[in-house]
């Protein structure tokens, strides 16, 4: 008895994708070899991303990069808020890290905007004015990301060198995290 093979989605897709670029990173990626994981014709694939392998990369940039941060009440004490979130976020970009060249390199536009929206909002009900808000969200999106980026790319060179030169990464995102959540108090 074989069993009914599921309903091939959007998001099965992307799910699928990101499998691989996890497990064998970026490069790997081919529509035959995502055809093959999901068990159908890679052309079947095009009915759900017409644009092919552009939009699949669209579609796991939206899936890693879009992550908000979790907007409360007006006050509050938006700096543990935004540190939450930055831990979170930091976790989700090591977590799929093949995926992180895409961040830094391909037009999303929207998936980005989305979760900078979310800061933006957290810092406006924390006091900041809306310019001050904006700024703040962009430079806290910016550092993550571009820490993140350096990190991975860190502990490449690390495995390929050796031990002997040890950078604590998790040190360096929270004193790095909390310069900028200083700068963002003084901007209110």
């Amino acid at each position: 008895m074989s069993h009914p093979r599921e309903p091939l989605t959007r998001d099965r897709i992307i799910d699928a994708a990101l499998r691989i670029v996890d497990g064998q990173g970026l490069s790997r990626l081919t529509m035959r070899r995502l055809g093959d994981s999901l068990e159908v014709e890679a052309m079947a694939i095009y009915h759900h991303l017409p644009r092919g392998k552009e939009a699949l990369l669209d579609g796991l940039v939206e899936h890693v990069a879009v992550h908000p941060a979790p907007v409360g009440g007006a006050g509050g004490d938006w700096r543990q808020r935004l540190a939450a979130w930055a831990d979170g976020y930091r976790d989700r970009l090591l977590g799929h890290a093949g995926v992180l060249p895409l961040l830094v390199t391909r037009r999303n536009a929207v998936a980005l905007s989305m979760t900078a929206a979310s800061l933006q909002e957290v810092l406006r009900q924390g006091g900041h004015p809306e310019a001050a808000a904006a700024t703040g969200a962009h430079t806290l999106l910016s550092f993550v990301i571009g820490h993140t980026a350096l990190e991975v790319r860190g502990l490449a060179a690390r495995q390929a060198a050796g031990p002997e030169d040890t950078v604590d990464w998790s040190a360096r995102f929270t004193a790095g995290l909390g310069l900028v959540l200083a700068g963002l108090a003084t901007a209110r």
